[in-house]
């Protein structure tokens, strides 16, 4: 009898079947909002960073071009890979990328400035386990910042692929109306009470906008079938009929945005929550 795979290996393989398509794709936007948190950090040599569920880069990357030593983990082993093609390619000596469970780190106490993730921690199935794990390797007087999505009506692109899902194949559609974990610190309030439980103080969070522009609806596909494992379980489900109508109402959608043109710009509602140790 074959074990049961641990819900740690099957995050590992859904993350790491996505990690080619994903740095392709979102990248490139990724690394332009991580570079929204960076700005708000004060980051330099001598500033050590941890970047916790990393990707393929977004915040590491912005934040080693400061010049900080940055460690970032992340479960995939193949995200970690191209984390660290795309350092060596911009010659980012101070930015070291490891495989880890975010919730079980093999790092000291004490041992960061600053702790942040950007969808990472937001998105374990055990959201204390990881954000305690950023407090302890975070020195007292350091920071944990926090990115994740607002409410999912307002974070455009994932709610257009729902919508055009709904009206293609209603009955492909998951039938619970609780918010996926990537939207469940989307309510300010929620997010800051979590944050004063996992031991921070000063606690803010800041509502801010990410503005994603898509050439076209294949280009849009290709960003929301890579961005995270459930678009594409949700599309390989559909009949060829409804994958054509699927693909025909988010163009219209698209182009009832830009006014009749191919692509749009899509807004992402995020929330930035930061607490000093």
């Amino acid at each position: 009898m074959t074990a049961p795979t641990a819900p740690t290996d099957q995050l590992r393989e859904a993350w790491d079947a996505l990690a080619d398509g994903f740095d392709r794709h979102l990248t490139p936007h990724t690394i332009a909002f991580g570079q929204e948190i960076v700005s708000r950090l004060e980051l330099g040599p001598g500033r050590r960073v941890i970047d916790i569920g990393a990707g393929s880069g977004a915040v590491a990357i912005p934040a080693a071009r400061t010049g900080a030593e940055v460690v970032a983990i992340d479960l995939a082993p193949t995200m970690i890979e191209r984390l660290t093609a795309r350092a060596r390619a911009e010659g980012l000596a101070t930015l070291s990328a490891e495989v880890g469970d975010g919730t079980a780190l093999d790092v000291g106490d004490d041992r960061f400035d600053v702790a942040v993730s950007l969808n990472g921690v937001t998105v374990f199935p055990d959201l204390t386990a990881g954000l305690d794990e950023m407090v302890r390797v975070t020195r007292p007087g350091g920071e944990v910042v926090v990115g994740t999505f607002g409410p999912l009506p307002e974070v455009e692109f994932v709610a257009f692929l729902l919508a055009a899902m709904r009206a293609a194949a209603p009955e492909a559609m998951p039938a619970s109306d609780a918010p996926p974990p990537p939207f469940r610190l989307a309510d300010p309030t929620v997010f800051a009470d979590t944050l004063r439980a996992a031991g921070l103080r000063d606690v803010t969070v800041e509502p801010v906008t990410w503005e994603i522009p898509f050439a076209s609806v294949d280009d849009f596909l290709d960003v929301g079938m890579h961005g995270h494992p459930l678009p594409g379980q949700l599309r390989a489900g559909l009949t060829e009929e409804q994958a054509v109508a699927f693909r025909q109402v988010l163009d219209g959608m698209l182009r009832e945005r830009s006014g009749g043109e191919a692509g749009a710009v899509l807004r992402a509602s995020m929330r930035i929550g930061r607490g000093t140790v």
